[in-house]
């Protein structure tokens, strides 16, 4: 069980982090796809990517990233925002010699750890140039094969539950924002309760919270084992997904589905999205009935323009980076 404690300027100071962290979605990703969990949200992307995944890339972050357990903090440094994949393996590259010894000789001492580090791992410690290089490049190489192709629809599904928490903090402020987490978090005021590997309790101390979205967080929450003790932690959390997430289909702007869109609703419906909206809301808002407001959000969604979850009693549509495109085009050529 994980405990988190807030004080009254904790609940004050927490944020939902803007945007999907790379270092993040790479280190749940590669978990993800060693793995078996989730089969029906990630059992079509594990069978595209792992054909393309082995060598001596593939070893050094398997090495690093066992399927369980303890795996080093500096994989997932502070970034102190967004950051584009090149800063980010950059300040994983330039972390302190200190931390890497400590952090390697945690995960060496792992009690789950079923075969001791490789060779390269002392190379690594030390802050040598090349092993440095080949972390580098392994961690820049499965973001390529892995992720970049669907970073669009990544990016969407982070956009969509980071609309969800927005909701969630006007209608209720943080409080509202918190409770919103449930199941997988359990906001029981002053405390933030999640299910954990083991027992572990974390005093914010007036730091306050980051809450960062994952695509790839699977069931539970993962927080860094030595957070920072003068910046607020990073609560790293899973997200709804949308099955089929992973399909092959690529809006290219002349499909039979994109061609459904030559109507005034549906074109509205997409701009009226950008800041997410419910069915119930697009009914009212257009005068049409629910079940033509859920056929129009059904259309755009299958074009790729739009995504929608499922938040208690209602679904929340938003616009994804294609739907923002085609928008932009369109106000662009008039």
């Amino acid at each position: 069980m994980l405990r988190v404690h807030f004080t009254s300027d904790d609940v004050a100071r927490v944020r939902v982090a803007p945007a999907p962290d790379p270092l993040w979605e790479i280190t749940n990703s590669f978990q993800v796809m060693a793995g078996r969990e989730d089969p029906l949200t990630f059992g079509p992307w594990r069978r595209l990517v792992r054909p393309r995944a082995g060598g001596p890339a593939y070893g050094l972050l398997a090495a690093l990233l066992p399927p369980r357990g303890y795996y080093p903090d500096f994989l997932t440094p502070d970034l102190g925002g967004p950051a584009d994949l090149e800063h980010a393996v950059d300040t994983v590259l330039g972390t302190p010699r200190s931390a890497l010894r400590g952090d390697l000789a945690r995960l060496a001492a792992s009690p789950v750890r079923s075969r001791p580090l490789p060779d390269g791992a002392r190379a690594l410690a030390d802050g040598d140039r090349e092993a440095l290089g080949r972390l580098g490049a392994a961690l820049v190489g499965h973001h390529r094969r892995a992720l970049a192709p669907f970073w669009a629809r990544i990016r969407a599904q982070v956009d969509a539950d980071r609309a969800a928490r927005t909701r969630a903090v006007l209608a209720g402020g943080a409080d509202g924002l918190l409770s919103g987490f449930w199941p997988v978090l359990r906001w029981r005021p002053p405390v933030l309760e999640a299910d954990y590997p083991f027992d572990r309790e974390l005093h914010l101390n007036g730091r306050g919270l980051v809450l960062q979205p994952s695509f790839f967080c699977s069931r539970r929450p993962i927080m860094l084992a030595l957070p920072s003790t003068d910046r607020a932690p990073v609560l790293v959390h899973p997200i709804q997904h949308t099955l089929g997430w992973a399909g092959t289909r690529e809006v290219t702007g002349r499909g039979t589905e994109l061609g459904a869109l030559l109507g005034r609703t549906r074109a509205a419906i997409l701009e009226d999205v950008v800041t997410g909206r419910t069915t119930g809301e697009l009914a009212e808002r257009f005068g049409i009935s629910g079940a033509a407001a859920s056929q129009h959000t059904a259309v755009l969604r299958r074009a790729g323009l739009l995504v929608s979850v499922r938040r208690s009693k209602y679904v929340l549509h938003t616009i994804t980076p294609t739907g923002l495109a085609l928008l932009d085009g369109a106000r662009t050529s008039v």
